[in-house]
């Protein structure tokens, strides 16, 4: 019995590939931290700014999370919570 090799795939047999992960939720989890660093430098406006996108950008990222082929659920989740606290952050980092 001769062995298939991926090279030598029948055409009628799908390429199955894994999960990859969803980049707005990686991208949001970064922004979230890219706010704390910028508030605590005294770039109030920037980490607000910043705070802003990891939430929306998290969003994003947990509605394509629920494509089966898309991971990401849980770091969507993650970060859309460091943003609300990270957009909380500086707003307190504006007034004090």
């Amino acid at each position: 019995m001769a062995t298939v090799n991926s090279y030598d795939r029948p055409a009628h047999v799908p390429a199955v590939s894994g999960q990859v992960r969803s980049t707005a939720a990686v991208l949001a989890i970064l922004a979230a931290i890219g706010s704390f660093v910028l508030s605590s430098m005294g770039r109030e406006f920037l980490a607000l700014g910043a705070a802003v996108f990891a939430v929306v950008a998290g969003l994003i990222g947990g509605l394509k999370a629920l494509s089966p082929r898309v991971s990401g659920g849980m770091l969507s989740i993650a970060a859309v919570l460091l943003g609300v606290v990270a957009v909380l952050v500086s707003i307190v980092a504006l007034f004090v």
